[in-house]
């Protein structure tokens, strides 16, 4: 439809730089609005249709055995969930969920139009490529966040062992001794330390750290 077109030009300029895979977009395109909280895309299910998110936030994550949820990337507008599109693809269950984080309007791509979408567009292409770029580089910052806050709890952990051992509240280590102990490095420590410190969890002084 005219609408979608019209959609595809203000939203998706990749998409739009193709005449024809506007066109295309506006014949199998389905317009559609979800509300917050709407499950979007559920765990071990098949996918009918992938997105190109208009206006909105889709959160993308996975739920652990323990009921936690690990944060894998937010879908944003002008983007679409490439998960979805590789298992739409390969006809594969999706392995993560999908949820409503912000009322959205989304453009619905049909799954059985894909193929057709990747063999004669580039322009297509070239988007779901750009997509698993900025979805990988997400993906490593969130891991970079958690392996952070992972080290801060094992840094925190390890200096309360210490002083247990020690029965003291003080701990006699350089930074660099306690970055060697815990395979990390004196500048990742060092900032914990100082994180720690503002905390008001502990006090620095040289080669020296007193608990609080």
């Amino acid at each position: 439809s005219m609408d979608i077109a019209e959609v595809v030009k203000t939203n998706f300029p990749q998409l739009a730089s193709s005449t024809s895979l506007i066109e295309e977009i506006g014949k199998i395109g389905v317009l559609n609005d979800y509300d917050k909280n709407t499950i979007v895309l559920k765990e071990n299910a098949y996918i009918k249709a992938i997105p190109l998110l208009i206006t909105g936030l889709i959160k993308i994550y996975k739920e652990e055995e323990n009921g936690n949820e690990v944060l894998l990337y937010y879908i944003k507008p002008g983007e679409t969930c490439i998960v979805s599109v590789m298992a739409g693809e390969k006809n594969k269950k999706a392995k993560v969920k999908g949820v409503v984080e912000e009322d959205c309007s989304v453009i619905l791509i049909p799954k059985s139009k894909l193929f057709n979408l990747r063999k004669n567009f580039p322009n297509w292409n070239l988007y779901i490529y750009e997509q698993f770029n900025d979805k990988f580089d997400e993906v490593i910052d969130m891991v970079k966040v958690l392996t952070f806050s992972k080290k801060e709890k094992r840094l925190e952990d390890y200096l309360i062992k210490k002083s247990a051992l020690n029965k003291s509240k003080t701990v006699n280590k350089s930074h660099q001794e306690i970055a060697n102990e815990l395979g990390s490095s004196r500048e990742v420590i060092s900032r914990l330390l100082k994180k720690l410190e503002k905390e008001g969890k502990i006090e620095l002084s040289l080669r020296k750290i007193q608990i609080l």
